[in-house]
């Protein structure tokens, strides 16, 4: 696995991926969408006994020539639409293996590591089907790495920064999208200039695979001549110090891209207000939470100009801003190589209906195989004309108002509602009395745009030290948890995201208790 990573590193850094190579490559994708599908379909479902999927889709009657023929007969939208009716889907917790799938007569009890995709790049591309054996994957697929670029250059391009000087605010390893962003940078011709981690080995320690992994990437780079930037410890409170880089650059160049999450912007933009840095010519793009008008209203004070992305780990970047947008978080989808479908559905803790994402991947080299997986996020969706360059290439499928349902985001970092649910309703009422319905956590916006996470205690419990003994706790308990989990608590103990307010619970209209609980910001 490892040998193999580091014979296609070479080849990945060898070769860029120019603007024409990525219009056309999407727009064949476009065209062949059902072909794709119904080629992962073959091998990575019906031809592989192990799969999840499999099992649904036995469960709901779907042969293989059945599907097939529903895909041609009513299109890949349609019939992605009707599995789903038919239960042919797959709900978050159970994609992370948190819960068995039941559907009807059916139990599956499933591991995350079950909706791996089972198969290379090259295996979906052959004729046979069983000469090639499933294969064990890195945490950094650069086959499907470099199959993704061409959606990270024409969104460089549409708004102007194919060619900006570039600077990377984002975590090292076990975080990838520090070093996934630096070589894509190098895939597109344009190295990032700077590589700036909110976290040092003292925040989080990554193991020794990890960090032997992020220092051979970056030799290689170097032997290749291709100078890929250290990373170099900024913590958040630093954030000046990028404002006074990007600010420089931009004197000496004219522009400058700083990609980062969207915390670390709003830090970024507060930075160079109060220490008179004017960042115009700056842009500022990311994800990891919502842009809200706060957040975004704070970046542009400041000169600069945000552009959005959304993107999720088991795929990488799905969508990136518009550039005639409707709002500060709309994006087009990068439907050539994943499918949305949005199933409306009661959003837990308000009487509202939302549309939850449901995703099918469509690339074999995805590092996951998606077929109607539910994901935890909710928006709108909709097909419209935008005028915008990406429009111009098909991707016509624009997604607004991205927000979770249950996850907890703070300073990008997102985790699980379920992996919090067993330390507020277990861990924090056996430590400091109490019962679940004592405890529960809120994200919300506060006046600087930065997105907090207020943990209510009620007013009876009779906490020590001021409540800094729940606090480390709860960061405790998610030591334990999933990496996942144990990346967003060092960011969260950095960034001092989390806070104490002594207030009973609050429970819905209906009177249903949530243990995680989310407040709508104004406008938001």
């Amino acid at each position: 696995m490892y040998a193999r990573f580091a014979r296609g590193l070479a080849s990945f850094l060898r070769e860029q991926t120019t603007l024409d190579d990525a219009r056309q490559t999407i727009r064949e994708r476009l065209t062949t969408r059902e072909d794709n599908f119904l080629r992962i379909l073959n091998r990575g479902i019906y031809g592989y006994p192990a799969s999840p999927y499999l099992a649904l889709l036995k469960e709901a009657g779907c042969q293989q020539g059945d599907v097939v023929r529903l895909v041609r007969s009513v299109g890949l939208d349609e019939a992605l639409r009707q599995l789903l009716k038919a239960g042919v889907y797959v709900e978050f917790d159970e994609f992370k293996g948190r819960k068995p799938i039941q559907r009807g007569r059916l139990t599956l009890p499933v591991t995350a590591g079950d909706f791996d995709n089972p198969y290379l790049k090259y295996c979906y591309e052959t004729a046979t089907s069983g000469s090639s054996g499933p294969r064990s994957r890195t945490w950094l697929d650069l086959d499907h790495l470099a199959a993704t670029t061409c959606h990270t250059m024409v969104g460089l391009d549409v708004h102007g920064l194919d060619k900006a000087p570039t600077v990377i605010w984002r975590p090292i390893l076990p975080a990838c999208t520090g070093v996934t962003n630096v070589l894509r940078s190098a895939r597109v011709g344009n190295v990032a200039r700077k590589w700036f981690s909110p976290l040092n080995s003292e925040d989080l320690r990554p193991s020794l695979t990890y960090a032997a992994s992020t220092w051979y990437i970056l030799l290689a780079g170097r032997l290749m001549g291709v100078p890929l930037p250290r990373p170099e410890p900024v913590r958040t409170e630093d954030a000046v110090r990028v404002a006074r880089w990007a600010a420089t650059v931009v004197q000496e160049s004219g522009a400058c891209l700083i990609r980062t999450y969207v915390s670390l912007a709003v830090r970024v933009a507060l930075a160079a207000v109060e220490n008179g840095i004017n960042l115009e010519g700056v842009v500022l793009m990311g994800g990891g939470e919502p842009p809200t008008p706060s957040k975004v209203r704070h970046i542009q004070m400041s000169g600069a100009r945000w552009v959005p992305t959304y993107a999720f780990s088991e795929f990488g970047q799905v969508g990136v801003g518009c550039a005639n947008p409707k709002s500060e978080n709309d994006l087009h989808l990068f439907e050539d190589g994943i499918f949305l479908v949005p199933v409306e559905r009661e959003l837990p803790g308000w009487e509202a209906k939302v549309n939850v994402f449901h995703f099918t991947t469509l690339l074999p080299t995805s590092p996951k195989i998606l077929l109607n997986v539910g994901l935890d996020d909710y928006g709108t969706v909709e097909r419209r004309s935008c005028g915008c360059g990406l429009e111009s290439l098909g991707l016509r499928t624009h997604v607004e108002g991205i927000r979770s349902f249950s996850k907890l985001t703070g300073e990008g970092m997102s985790v699980a509602g379920s992996e919090m649910q067993e330390i507020l309703e277990s861990v924090l009422p056996q430590r400091f009395g109490g019962t679940p319905f004592d405890y529960q956590l809120e994200e919300r916006e506060d006046s600087q745009g930065f997105t907090r996470l207020e943990l209510l205690v009620s007013p009876e419990i009779q906490l020590p030290e001021n409540g800094g003994a729940v606090l480390a706790a709860i960061l405790s308990g998610m030591r334990s948890g999933s990496p996942a989990a144990e990346l967003a608590r060092a960011i969260w103990k950095e960034a001092n995201s989390l806070r104490i307010r002594r207030e009973k619970p609050v429970a819905s209209p209906e009177g249903k208790y949530f243990c995680i609980r989310k407040v709508r910001c104004p406008k938001g």
